[in-house]
């Protein structure tokens, strides 16, 4: 009876998450809010949750709560093989993992781009930067970004490994939620505007070893402030 509860529950937030209901960086109800909601003990409350941070579809903080993450495309696995990204450990893996696919996606853009990649990438950068105050908006931008470098490249490859990792690649809780910073946050935006400012010039001006350091400086950075607000580091 209780996995039929647990399977019931994760369900209907499942749902909530793929419908948009819960948005990408917002936090779920509480334990205790759930409880009431269904009728369900703490264990039930906690297996559900358990289950989606296994499917990628949460990440929860301790002492902070349950934080839904953007869906993969159609339900696809977030990385290739199916493993879950589920975890702090998962997400530092992964974006050392497209360090070095994406570095090399940039050099390659930056010799073999067209004017309409070019565009692409232009108009996908024009996008994450005017969505700073909408997290579903700027995490889609984001990934949509990459997407069009990888694309720009010349080798469908790249495209085919960036749509295996799918949206939950960039998915992660706001840091303003794991920060309560919204200063922090919002230095935090901007950076990564910069970072992607920097990315885009050197596509365009066809500097292969620019285009590599600037995405690979833009990942690193992005690992160096996800362990900065990782539980245990303030």
């Amino acid at each position: 009876m209780s996995r039929n509860l647990t399977a019931d529950l994760a369900s209907d937030l499942r749902r909530r998450i793929v419908d948009g209901d819960i948005q990408p960086g917002a936090k779920l109800p509480s334990e205790n809010t759930l409880i009431s909601e269904f009728g369900v003990s703490r264990t039930v409350v906690r297996s559900a949750l358990t289950r989606l941070q296994a499917e990628g579809l949460v990440e929860t903080e301790r002492g902070r709560g349950s934080f839904a993450l953007t869906p993969p495309p159609h339900g696809d696995p977030p990385v290739p093989g199916g493993r879950p990204v589920s975890s702090m450990e998962d997400r530092l893996h992964l974006l050392e993992f497209r360090m070095g696919v994406e570095a090399e996606a940039a050099a390659l853009a930056a010799r073999n781009r067209t004017d309409r990649q070019l565009k692409a990438v232009q108009d996908a950068l024009a996008a994450f930067t005017s969505s700073s105050d909408h997290p579903a908006h700027a995490m889609k931008a984001d990934y949509e970004f990459h997407k069009a470098i990888a694309a720009a490249s010349g080798n469908p490859f790249y495209s085919d490994c960036l749509a295996a990792l799918g949206q939950t690649m960039i998915a992660m809780p706001r840091t303003r939620l794991m920060t309560g910073d919204e200063h922090y946050a919002r230095e935090h935006f901007e950076q990564v505007v910069h970072e992607h400012e920097s990315i885009y010039a050197a596509v365009a001006e066809g500097d292969e070893s620019s285009s590599s350091a600037a995405m690979r400086s833009h990942l690193a950075n992005s690992r160096r402030r996800l362990r900065a607000v990782a539980p245990g580091n303030g």
